[in-house]
């Protein structure tokens, strides 16, 4: 009877001393540590992206207008197109919907005044709105994959909004391009880009 208890016994220690529970292993593999990326590091990210997007992926369909019946001037704007486009530039998720609802006004506003004839729009003439230079970058040219290298200003972020600018590092003579961002649930979204500002767009 003592044998058959001490042997239970040295039996029951020696499980407890070689027992090793399961999720302590498992505990020790798992890498528990979280990084969050900052909102510059979020906001540098989101531009990054938008113009590799932008030079890679783009359309480039802004503001398609319609021919009048000689085929000499254009009277309005391509309303399918232009809804076309609007789903485009959602689909990226780089858009908040403060620069979409701009970017619909500014197209309407456009193929109003070519429709009411306040403006002139001659089929072979460049557009009679903006500056001759391409709306994204403000150029006419550009540095290949100029997203990789491009230099961030990052003004201020408060309140889920952020103020900031970016220039080549390749091309010392380009001048500051201002964005705007806002925070939509959570994520930095574009809000304002300067080439796509409704007044100078739609000024007469």
């Amino acid at each position: 009877m003592k044998f058959s208890t001490l042997f239970l016994l040295s039996l029951l220690c020696i499980s407890l001393v070689s027992f090793t529970p399961m999720n302590t292993k498992q505990a020790n593999n798992t890498n528990t540590s979280i990084y969050f990326l900052t909102d510059k590091q979020q906001l540098e990210t989101l531009l990054r992206k938008t113009y590799e997007w932008v030079e890679t992926k783009n359309s480039n369909n802004d503001f398609d207008v319609v021919e009048n019946k000689k085929g000499d001037k254009y009277i309005g704007l391509n309303l399918q197109a232009h809804n076309k486009r609007l789903e485009e530039l959602k689909k990226t998720n780089f858009f908040a919907q403060e620069f979409l609802d701009n970017y619909n006004k500014i197209g309407l506003k456009i193929g109003d005044n070519l429709k009411t004839k306040k403006m002139e729009y001659l089929v072979g003439d460049l557009p009679p709105y903006g500056n001759d230079a391409n709306m994204w970058c403000d150029c006419q040219d550009s540095p290949e994959q100029y997203w990789k290298t491009m230099k961030i200003n990052i003004i201020k972020i408060e309140n889920n909004k952020a103020s900031l600018n970016w220039t080549w590092t390749e091309w010392k003579d380009k001048a500051k391009y201002n964005v705007k961002a806002v925070k939509e649930n959570g994520i930095w979204k574009i809000a304002y880009l300067e080439g796509f500002d409704y007044n100078s767009l739609t000024k007469i």
